[in-house]
């Protein structure tokens, strides 16, 4: 029997990976945040002298990263060689190094089978963009979570405000915006929810509520 996996798609700021790291503690499932990849790889990349349209540099550097999510940690501890590298990667400019480098077809196909090896018993949670769409099309559930751009600019307001490094709103928002306008026109794997997906709006949806929903659906799909 093939090992599950739910994948959980969306927008920056949707809340896609505070939910994907709650539902896959909660089935006891293995997670996967796609999107740390492009960070990490942008992370390393300026650390190690490499543009960020350097494609076939990045592509390499992208099959030799060593990055591991501890399933008892956080969902902000990410390690790459041994080293928790979650506060570096979880920056606006991290955000927008990760979404210039994953426009890359190449640095995709890089990380296309890595994505793919997390896919281990019991279980997987898959956070990303395209999850559902291309890198696992056969999941057992599919999300797609959304929420306005007003209301994802906000969100990360107050989560930069929390940790002490504000940044201005309108500065957050136009990001945002230009993160989904490159996201969602890129010719590979462009942002979009899959044909099968279940479709969430979180603009006025708080967590605990969410995660409740994408739970419910979970056990509704796999235990009808």
């Amino acid at each position: 029997m093939s090992v599950p996996v739910i994948t959980v798609d969306g927008p920056s700021g949707s809340g896609k990976g505070t939910i994907s790291h709650a539902v896959a503690k909660a089935l006891g499932f293995h997670f996967l945040d796609s999107g740390a990849l492009y960070r990490i790889l942008a992370y390393a990349a300026q650390q190690k002298g490499i543009a960020l349209d350097d494609e076939p540099a990045l592509a390499e550097l992208a099959g030799k990263l060593d990055i591991h999510f501890p399933a008892e940690g956080e969902n902000d501890v990410v390690l790459l060689d041994g080293v928790n590298v979650g506060n570096n990667i979880r920056t606006e400019a991290a955000g927008a190094g990760a979404s210039r480098v994953a426009a890359l077809p190449a640095v995709r196909e890089a990380l296309l089978q890595r994505q793919r090896d997390f896919r281990q018993s019991p279980g997987l949670v898959a956070d990303g963009r395209d999850m559902g769409t291309v890198v696992f099309p056969d999941a057992a559930v599919k999300f797609f979570l959304t929420a306005s751009a007003e209301e994802r600019a906000r969100r990360r307001f107050n989560q930069l405000k929390e940790k002490g490094k504000e940044s201005p709103y309108e500065e957050i928002l136009a990001d945002i915006q230009a993160r989904d306008e490159r996201d969602s026109s890129r010719a590979v794997a462009p942002l979009k929810p899959a044909q099968d997906a279940i479709q969430i709006d979180t603009t006025s949806l708080d967590i605990p509520t969410t995660i409740t929903r994408v739970l419910d659906a979970i056990k509704n799909r796999l235990n009808p």
